[in-house]
């Protein structure tokens, strides 16, 4: 069975890092899907402290994950990462239902939402 989203333990171990340097230590990772950017949705990842009625937990290399069953749909199958390179670090998205991406990398429409883009910087 594919989890809704999948971290990778690399992924994992960045976000780790950065609860303890944000004294987030025991709050659950968000992944979630805005509106906005060039095509019309964008990824957001960050730390919440409870868990909601609407949301679906995943728990991935000892980190607890949420994901709202709103955006579940949009987000089956995808998998965040960490890749290192000679110009640094990042966390990476691949999201098997994205149809079409920005040049900026962070905004994507899937076949059955497109969202509202807006001017990317």
């Amino acid at each position: 069975m594919t989890e809704v989203v999948e971290v990778t333990e690399a992924a994992v171990f960045h976000v780790r890092e950065m609860m303890r340097h944000n004294e987030e230590e025991g709050s659950f990772l968000r992944v979630a899907v805005n509106g906005g950017g060039c095509s019309g949705l964008t990824y957001g990842m960050g730390f919440a402290n409870e868990k909601s009625d609407d949301d679906i937990e995943l728990v991935q290399h000892g980190l607890q994950i949420l994901v709202s069953n709103e955006d579940a749909g949009i987000l089956n199958g995808t998998v965040v990462d960490y890749k290192e390179s000679l110009m640094g670090g990042g966390f990476t998205i691949k999201n098997p239902n994205a149809i079409a991406s920005c040049g900026c990398g962070t905004s994507f429409r899937t076949e059955k939402k497109a969202g509202a883009p807006a001017d990317c910087e």
